[in-house]
């Protein structure tokens, strides 16, 4: 007589949290600003209001904008301001930073947002892997917003997970 496989995961009353199900969809754009600075260094106000207001603002249209200075340049606060207005007509969102910064950003204001009465009094899995670019500090988001609701925490796959919390 053969034994009915039975899949216990499809029959558990265990929530999947997947943060790649929340990426925002858009372009990502870094655009680095020591090529407007002279020798890669130093910030000439004249020289550098030139090239932002000769530059073309429409090419970042819908993007997401990690807007930085790859050299040890000391730059001051009201030039990343002066580009970041020029971006803001175009760009979804605009941070100082790499492109890590930006996605970080960008969850953290969708976790903050998170409705989670789907999670109450649930173990709830938070899914670990991801094909998209999901920052370390969302899965640290993510268990702060999920465990004050949750029966438990855990992180990985159902067939594989790691405890993380469990209300007492």
């Amino acid at each position: 007589m053969e034994e009915k496989i039975i899949n216990r995961v499809a029959q558990s009353k265990l929530v999947t949290f997947d943060l790649e199900e929340l990426y925002p969809k858009g372009e990502r754009k870094v655009l680095d600003i020591k090529d407007w600075l002279l020798e890669g260094i130093i910030l000439r106000e004249k020289e550098f209001r030139n090239h932002v207001d000769t530059h073309d603002w429409s090419a970042y249209q819908d993007s997401y904008v990690a807007l930085q200075c790859s050299t040890d340049a000391i730059v001051p606060g009201w030039a990343f301001m002066l580009v970041a207005s020029k971006l803001t007509p175009y760009a979804k969102k605009v941070v100082v930073g790499n492109l890590e910064d930006l996605e970080t950003t960008l969850y953290q204001s969708l976790i903050e947002n998170l409705d989670v009465s789907p999670y109450v009094d649930k173990p709830v899995i938070i899914k670990g892997c991801s094909k998209k670019p999901v920052p370390k500090n969302a899965y640290l988001m993510a268990i702060e917003k999920i465990q004050p609701v949750a029966k438990s925490v855990m992180y990985g796959e159902a067939c594989s997970s790691v405890p993380l919390f469990k209300k007492k």
